[in-house]
């Protein structure tokens, strides 16, 4: 096996539970043992992850799914041709409304239909003369948006009349929904459940509900990087997988995982109220070991999204700008698939 490039890497990522496999890998050896030294850099805000990766400040970084194919597109930013070469976990969105908002909705489970209520919502938006309703997302082109987009859709409510999106960064969603800075999210985990944990709000519907076992978050790395260093990125892939593998294996390892997350440079007391780091429940179906080889066919409904966004300003989706991104190439090469 060759030896890496570097030896010394820092990846970002964002205080939330799909950050799993990175930390594991750092604390339980993982990358150690594929002779890489890692360095995790807590970021505040998606936005600074992207700059920050696209500048070279970040090896690598833990990524919300859409936003390599944003950055290679060019949608926000200058255009950063950016790879997704591994699915860190699938599903763990919510969306969450204040308990003004959410009073007489039900709570979601796997027979419940995500729909119920948003149908709930959208009559009492009839009702209301007031300001719209202030909704948060993570950023404008994460899965967080489009599910909440599509949610709200459902119900025929009118997004650009009838409520008030905004973005904030994920660890401020439950601080500001307490203070009446917003009156409802979507988020992904633990800040969806710590909200219902510290009765500010409802979980009212899933992500996973929308969209089962989509990917959401993924490590991204730019094209520049993974020419430069391919033995390197081999390297990170396998100690992610073995990572995943190792989660997996037994109660008594997520519980281990718990205890590193709950680590103040990770997401420190945001998590002790969770009882198992990969419930695969109610109401966030998150899954932190699934398949992590990536695809373009799996990420076709966020590529429609995409698309949309970009025929507003008279462009169209380049689909071989997709396919390169979200490639299994390095995932197959590093792992012998």
């Amino acid at each position: 096996m060759s030896t890496p490039e570097l030896e010394r890497l820092t990846l970002g990522f964002i205080p939330l539970l799909d950050a799993a496999l990175p930390i594991i890998a750092r604390e339980a050896g993982f990358f150690a043992d594929e002779g890489l030294e890692v360095a995790l850099s807590r970021e505040n805000a998606w936005s600074t992850l992207r700059d920050k990766l696209a500048s070279g400040l970040l090896d690598g970084a833990h990524m919300l799914s859409p936003l390599p194919l944003a950055m290679s597109l060019g949608l926000s930013r200058a255009p950063c041709e950016t790879l997704a070469p591994f699915i860190l976990g699938r599903g763990g969105n919510t969306i969450v409304l204040s308990r003004r908002w959410s009073e007489g909705m039900h709570d979601i489970g796997e027979d419940r239909d995500p729909r119920d209520n948003a149908r709930r919502f959208a009559a009492r938006l009839h009702a209301h003369r007031g300001e719209p309703p202030r909704l948060a997302m993570v950023y404008p082109y994460s899965c967080q948006h489009y599910q909440l987009r599509e949610w709200l859709a459902g119900a025929d409510i009118d997004i650009d009349r009838q409520v008030a999106l905004g973005a904030l960064p994920p660890p401020r969603m439950v601080e500001a929904l307490e203070n009446g800075e917003i009156d409802g999210f979507c988020v992904g985990e633990p800040w969806g459940s710590l909200a219902r944990h510290c009765h500010v709000g409802r979980v009212v519907a899933s992500g996973a509900q929308l969209w089962p076992a989509h990917p959401e978050k993924v490590l991204g790395v730019t094209a520049s990087w993974a020419l430069r260093y391919p033995t390197t990125l081999a390297a990170m892939i396998r100690a992610l997988h073995k990572a995943s593998q190792w989660l997996g294996a037994s109660p008594e390892h997520a519980r281990r995982a718990q205890g590193w997350l709950a680590l103040p440079p990770y997401l420190d007391h945001s998590v002790e109220h969770l009882e198992t780091l990969v419930p695969d429940a109610p109401p966030a179906w998150q899954s932190l070991v699934g398949d992590p080889r990536p695809t373009a066919e799996i990420m076709s409904h966020v590529a429609e999204h995409l698309d949309q966004h970009m025929r507003e300003s008279g462009r169209v989706l380049d689909m071989r700008t997709l396919s390169t991104c979200y490639s299994p190439a390095h995932f197959d090469a590093a792992t012998h698939q």
